[in-house]
């Protein structure tokens, strides 16, 4: 069992480290009408300005385990333009990081009229980043690689995309990680291909009237180690006199996976976790509280990662696009 645990503990290191430690990680936040966060074309792409604060904390109970704090804002700039900014705090044991972002985003509208949806758009972010690495509880041992004491290095980055929007449908594809950067903080076999693909798309069916549903789906890939992972998204909306209310479920599952001890023999399992959210939209603000769980015979911990994202919508056009299109309308 102790020999399951530390398999464990290095598959979720591993796993989790490359997710949150090449700036923002990707969790489920991009549900809670947070595109942006993800994908910078997205910026000013809707007709209203946006606020989205994130709060995510991992294994309740345990000490030092990953947190993850986002503010970001975006919004129109006159007729074709965007801009956005995300602040973010991200801790993973020892390692942490705090970065800054800033985007431009460019919008192509090919529709006849201002109610008809069909918008192409292009963005682009740079970012600053620091990575720290907290030594001083490494212990007094002897080791020529541990200083003892607080490392930091920081390093620029740049992500760049495009989404295309048409009445019910959307689709995105970014590159983050853009600049090969090398970074000093760990070993000199620390890799400087922070390189990570997103693609995503999805389509809302339904009469706005009635319960509207969002299939959607995200895939992830590691440019440097080759890791995928897919999500698979099913989001439900309800309109409601004082705004909306609404419910996602997404599975992740990773295409690479882990082998370990199970009795006599050897089992493999791969990353994978199930997320619910709920939400509510109240006039121009937005609640919505989200809960991973991992699954799979063998876990770290058996508690779930918390999720609260809280969020308030700005300076909104007075008309709508003709759409059942929640991220723009």
């Amino acid at each position: 069992m102790e020999f399951r645990i530390k398999v464990l503990f290095i598959f979720l290191v591993t796993s989790l480290y490359s997710y949150s430690q090449e700036g923002i990680p990707v969790y489920s936040d991009y549900l809670s009408d947070n595109y942006y966060l993800i994908h910078p074309s997205m910026a000013g792409a809707a007709n209203c300005a946006k606020i989205r604060l994130t709060a995510r904390k991992q294994w309740f109970g345990q000490e030092d385990a990953p947190s993850l704090q986002t503010l970001s804002f975006n919004g129109r700039i006159g007729e074709r333009s965007g801009a956005g900014i995300i602040v973010f705090n991200d801790k993973n044991g020892y390692h942490s990081q705090k970065g800054l972002k800033l985007t431009y985003a460019h919008h192509i509208m090919f529709s006849r009229d201002e109610v008809d949806l069909n918008q192409l758009s292009f963005g682009i972010s740079g970012g600053v980043i620091q990575s720290q690495l907290d030594e001083t509880q490494f212990g007094a041992t002897f080791d020529p690689l541990v200083f003892g004491s607080i490392q930091k290095d920081s390093y620029f980055n740049v992500d760049f995309g495009a989404s295309y929007n048409y009445l019910n449908f959307y689709a995105h594809a970014t590159v983050q990680g853009v600049i090969e950067t090398r970074r000093e903080l760990y070993t000199e076999y620390e890799s400087n291909n922070l390189r990570k693909y997103l693609l995503s798309a999805g389509y809302v069916f339904g009469k706005s009237e009635s319960i509207t549903w969002e299939p959607s789906v995200l895939f992830q890939l590691f440019d440097e180690t080759k890791q995928k992972s897919i999500d698979v998204n099913l989001k439900a909306y309800k309109n409601m006199d004082f705004g909306s209310l609404w419910a996602a479920l997404s599975y992740r599952r990773s295409f690479d996976g882990a082998q370990y001890s199970a009795g006599n023999g050897v089992a493999s399992q791969k990353l994978q976790y199930i997320t619910p959210i709920i939400g509510v939209n109240y006039k121009n603000f937005m609640f919505a509280y989200t809960y991973s769980q991992v699954t799979g015979d063998v876990k770290f911990d058996t508690g779930g990662y918390h999720q609260i994202t809280l969020g308030v919508n700005l300076f909104c056009k007075k008309e709508r696009y003709d759409c059942n299109c929640p991220a723009i309308n």
